[in-house]
C-alpha cells in the first residue's frame, strides 16, 4: 500500500462487538456506513462531547487495531477509571458513536521490507494493524517485535501474534516482562535496552523501526534505536497523548 492522502472526516459508527484482551484491555469493533481508507499505523478520535470538540477528557485518540481490509474497524484501550474509559465501558451493541478519522502519519508502506517495533503495553495496538495487514496481503516483510509488559497476564494480542508467527517465519517476537520472572521461558525478564536490541536484531541499519506509546517512552526508545546504530531517518514514532 502506498501512502494515501485521505482527509479525516466525521463518521458515525455502530458498536458490533467487544473483546476482552486482558483483565484491563478491551477491543471495540464498529461498523461504518461506507469503507474507510486508512493506512496501517494510523489512528482516530472519539468524539463523545460533540459540543466541545476541544474537550480532550472525552474526545480522545485511539489507534486502529484492525488492518484496513476488514469489514469493521477496531480500536483497543487499556481501561482505567477515567471519564473516557467509563464512557467506553458503558457502550452496548448497536450504540452509535462519532469518530474523526483517519489521522496520523506514522504508517507502514509495502516498500518496507525489513521492519522492527519497540513497544510497551497498549502501544501494541497500531502494531497489530500493521502485522494484520502484512498477513492479509501476504507480504514478504521481515519483522521483529520487541514487546514489553509488566507481567504475562497483560500481554495483549499474544494469541494473535503467536498464531501469525506459527505460519510466517519472517515474523519474530520477543516478549519482555518487567515486574516478575515470567513462567513462560520464551519471555525475557527485564526491560528493553540497547543490549537486548543488539543481541536479537543483527541488521538494525537495514530496518525501519516503529515506536508507539507515551511521549517519554517514545523518546527513550528512539534514542535507544539511534545509539544501537539505527538510521535516524528509519525511526518512525507516534506519541500517545492523554493516557
Amino acid at each position: 500500500m502506498s501512502a494515501i492522502k485521505t482527509a479525516p472526516r466525521e463518521i458515525k459508527a455502530k458498536l458490533i462487538e467487544r473483546i476482552r484482551r486482558t483483565e484491563t484491555v478491551e477491543s471495540f469493533r464498529f461498523l461504518i456506513p461506507e469503507k474507510l481508507d486508512f493506512m496501517p499505523g494510523q489512528f482516530l478520535q472519539f468524539i463523545f462531547d460533540q459540543f466541545r470538540r476541544d474537550n480532550l477528557r472525552l474526545n480522545k485518540y485511539l489507534s486502529f487495531s484492525s488492518p484496513p481490509a476488514k469489514e469493521y474497524i477496531e480500536v483497543t484501550k487499556r481501561l482505567s477509571d477515567s471519564e473516557f474509559s467509563q464512557r467506553l465501558r458503558g457502550l452496548k451493541a448497536q450504540d452509535e458513536v462519532v469518530l474523526m478519522a483517519p489521522l496520523g502519519h506514522c504508517i507502514f508502506e509495502d516498500s518496507y521490507k525489513r521492519i522492527g517495533f519497540l513497544i510497551g503495553g497498549i502501544g501494541i495496538t497500531p502494531v497489530i494493524s500493521i502485522l494484520g495487514y502484512i498477513m492479509d496481503k501476504k507480504l514478504d516483510t521481515d519483522s521483529w517485535l520487541l514487546y514489553s509488559n509488566r507481567n504475562e497476564e497483560e500481554i495483549a494480542f499474544k494469541q494473535e501474534i503467536d498464531s501469525w508467527q506459527a505460519t510466517n517465519s519472517k515474523m519474530r517476537t520477543l516478549y519482555a516482562v518487567t515486574d516478575c520472572p515470567p513462567r513462560d521461558k520464551r519471555c525475557f525478564f527485564g526491560c528493553i535496552d540497547k543490549n537486548l536490541l543488539l543481541n536479537n536484531v543483527s541488521d538494525l541499519k537495514e530496518r525501519v523501526f516503529f515506536i508507539f506509546g507515551p511521549p517519554k517512552m517514545v523518546q527513550e526508545m528512539a534514542q535507544l534505536c539511534f545509539e544501537a546504530g539505527c538510521k535516524k531517518e528509519n525511526i518512525k514514532t507516534e506519541s500517545f497523548l492523554g493516557y
